[in-house]
């Protein structure tokens, strides 16, 4: 992103780890008066030379600007950080980009109410690299008038995905969950996949093409199958749970057989005959939602 020859709002970064550093740095290209803290103010240096303010306390960096955000490892880091100093927080918007749990996010917000300051929770879907970037997106939810109050601030960490969600401040977080489960899962399926080939003496190098095809093929289903969950009704229009049920089980003998762990294929396997138990064996691999939506036993 550019710098611009109009006077920029300042922002405060507390946490300087990798995303911390990268959030920073986003905002000093863009022209922002950017006043930095952290715990290890080495990581700082680099930060400094190109412009941006080192504060000596969590509170000269909270008081600093009207917008502070705060992204260190957990939310008993930003805990332990910001409650010595709450009372510097009135008045001020926090953003807390720390990945955590939609709850934790909402008991956060309402903490910092009771300050009176206003909370916007966040998640930041890409590497530190892509930060200011295009590629990145980052997801805000809470308080309207606060996002719109920032956000053009904001929108140095991102050159087109800045997304406001809306008021429910756990809601940005209840979204990271759901997009780490798909990133968890995408992976470890091609974890698996790369060890079966693996036996064969094929690099993984080599299979990662055909994965990555994989990958953008399965993606297709998830618009169709999004409307049957939405809609409650799953018509068997590419294959029936019966059917994949039959490609389980030869992805568990295949990894049995070859030495693999099965834990994950047999974890497929195992969901999937649940939902063949409930009645849902004619149905699409969508009707497998129902099985998700039961609390574990």
């Amino acid at each position: 992103m550019s710098n611009t020859s109009a006077p920029q709002s300042p922002v405060t970064v507390v946490g300087l780890g990798l995303m911390g550093h990268a959030l920073a740095s986003a905002f000093l290209a863009n022209g922002h008066p950017t006043t930095v803290w952290n715990r290890s103010a080495g990581k700082a240096e680099d930060l400094v030379a190109k412009g941006a303010t080192l504060a000596d306390s969590v509170k000269s960096a909270v008081e600093a600007s009207p917008l502070v955000v705060v992204c260190v490892s957990d939310y008993d880091a930003v805990h332990a950080l910001l409650e010595p100093v709450g009372s510097s927080l009135a008045g001020r918007t926090l953003v807390n980009l720390t990945t955590a749990s939609s709850g934790q996010a909402r008991e956060t917000a309402e903490w910092a109410t009771k300050l009176d300051s206003a909370y916007l929770d966040g998640a930041i879907l890409a590497l530190p690299d892509a930060v200011g970037t295009a590629d990145a997106v980052l997801l805000y939810s809470g308080p309207k008038a606060a996002f719109e109050e920032h956000q053009a601030t904001l929108q140095a960490l991102s050159d087109s995905g800045t997304v406001y969600l809306d008021e429910d401040p756990g809601l940005s977080a209840l979204y990271d969950m759901s997009v780490l489960s798909i990133m968890w899962g995408v992976l470890n399926s091609f974890l698996h996949g790369a060890a079966l080939l693996g036996t064969a003496n094929v690099k993984a190098t080599t299979f990662a093409t055909l994965a990555s095809t994989a990958i953008n093929v399965t993606s297709e289903y998830v618009a169709a199958y999004a409307q049957q969950i939405d809609e409650g009704t799953f018509p068997a229009t590419d294959a029936t749970i019966a059917v994949h049920v039959g490609g389980m089980e030869h992805l568990v003998h295949e990894s049995e057989t070859l030495g693999v762990n099965t834990e994950l294929p047999k974890f497929f396997l195992e969901l999937a005959k649940r939902a063949v138990a409930d009645g849902d064996v004619e149905n699409s691999y969508a009707s497998m939602i129902k099985q998700f939506r039961k609390p574990t036993a």
